[in-house]
């Protein structure tokens, strides 16, 4: 019901040309700023005021002192913002439904952040459990655990050996301390308990999503990829084409990376369904792919 409620604030939005995401209560507006100038930086302030304008006229209060601003890329505006004439600070990251985003666009703070809740309910799962059965308590890591560790990965997987070393660590300890597998090495281990690692997991679920967005099975404009245009028969048919970036920055996100590995995989996988495809690449081999050693 809040949706119908807030729907107008959208479109209020929307026609004075303000690029806004709405998630229940939640709403995020930015403006990409090209040179800095007073028609760009302050088109954001516009987007404000409107906001503060709709909740007195609905009677809500807006929670001026969750509201920050973040700068993204080089071009760093100096003008300061306000609600309610309360000045909104300016921050290096942001949380937006769990993830952190920073100024930068690295990974590695929210990795650190959900790594240690990982750990510490990793550990919580093996002093807690009187039941030291092994099947059982993966159980309860995978249930508990992992999920932590993939929400929303698609957004931001990380591509430094570092960070992918981090992530890895919380399933790594976990297993190295269930019974009779602490001298095996961690790829023994995984394959005693018939799991992959967390690194390929994330290129799973890479894939799955890419998948979701060729085949229409996501409300997300195709244009976020193009059809390869080429006559080669090897390989698939829906080959992806490959864009060329001039920052490095960009070819961590989803929409680079996630195309090489689309375009590599074999005639062998199964499109009719994403079952079907989820089947498929279980059993390929992403080795080549994957960064950690």
């Amino acid at each position: 019901m809040f949706l119908i409620y807030i729907d107008e604030l959208a479109k209020l939005l929307k026609s004075h040309g303000i690029i806004a995401k709405l998630f229940a209560d939640d709403v995020k507006v930015y403006v990409k700023v090209e040179i800095v100038n007073a028609v760009d930086a302050y088109k954001l302030q516009t987007a404000l005021d409107l906001i503060a304008e709709w909740a007195a006229t609905w009677q809500l209060q807006v929670s001026v002192n969750k509201c920050n601003i973040l700068h993204i890329g080089s071009v760093q505006c100096s003008i300061d913002y306000f609600i309610d004439d309360v000045e909104l600070q300016n921050n290096k990251r942001c949380r937006y439904l769990g993830v952190i985003v920073t100024s930068d666009l690295s990974p590695s703070m929210h990795i650190n952040e959900i790594t240690a809740k990982a750990h510490y309910r990793a550990n919580c799962i093996l002093r807690c459990f009187e039941c030291k059965n092994v099947g059982l308590l993966v159980r309860a890591f995978l249930v508990y655990v992992r999920p932590i560790v993939e929400y929303c990965s698609v957004v931001w997987s990380p591509c430094l050996k570092q960070d992918i070393e981090t992530i890895e660590k919380v399933q790594r300890r976990f297993t190295k301390r269930l019974k009779g597998l602490k001298w095996m090495s961690y790829k023994e281990r995984l394959r005693c308990l018939d799991l992959h690692s967390l690194e390929l997991r994330r290129l799973h679920l890479d894939l799955l999503f890419c998948y979701k967005i060729v085949f229409g099975l996501v409300d997300i404009d195709f244009s976020f990829f193009e059809f390869a245009h080429t006559t080669k028969t090897r390989g698939h048919v829906y080959k992806l084409f490959k864009s060329r970036y001039t920052r490095s920055v960009r070819s961590r996100f989803f929409a680079e990376r996630v195309i090489n590995i689309w375009n590599s995989l074999p005639q062998t996988v199964n499109y009719t369904s994403l079952t079907a495809f989820r089947h498929s690449i279980d059993i390929l081999d992403f080795s080549e792919f994957l960064r950690r050693t």
